[in-house]
Formats: C-alpha cells, structure tokens, sequence
C-alpha cells in the first residue's frame, strides 16, 4: 500500500498534509488545490497574483533569483 504524498498549494506553494486543504476543479477539467481559505480566496475571487504577496513561498523564490 502506497502512503499518500503531500500536496502543494496552487496559490501559495507550501505543503501541507494529504486529507486537509481544497481542492478545486475547474470546468475544463483542470484541479487546484489549495492548503487554505485564504489561499483560495486570494486566488479565485481576489484573483491576485501570488509573486506579489510578500507571505507567499513564489514570491520569496521572485526575490532570491533577483538577488
């Protein structure tokens, strides 16, 4: 038997633990999961783009490269 594996949020790009978050699935088929309401608030309704949100592990990655 296989365990599950951790997934990452769409939004904000942390794991988090099999069996929590959300997943959602779009009408073309395609899945976002996300580890949090806020990750999914920000992300579907907001529509904000996670390389700017200082809290976010993308926008962390953004500013090591430009460093």
């Amino acid at each position: 038997m296989k365990m599950p594996r951790p997934q990452r949020c769409t939004f904000c790009g942390k794991e988090f633990p099999p069996g929590t978050g959300i997943m959602y699935v779009r009408n073309d088929g395609s899945t976002l999961w996300f580890c949090s309401s806020k990750c999914r608030k920000n992300a579907l309704e907001l529509k904000r783009d996670p390389r700017k949100l200082k809290w976010t592990e993308y926008y962390q990655k953004e500013e090591r490269a430009r460093v």
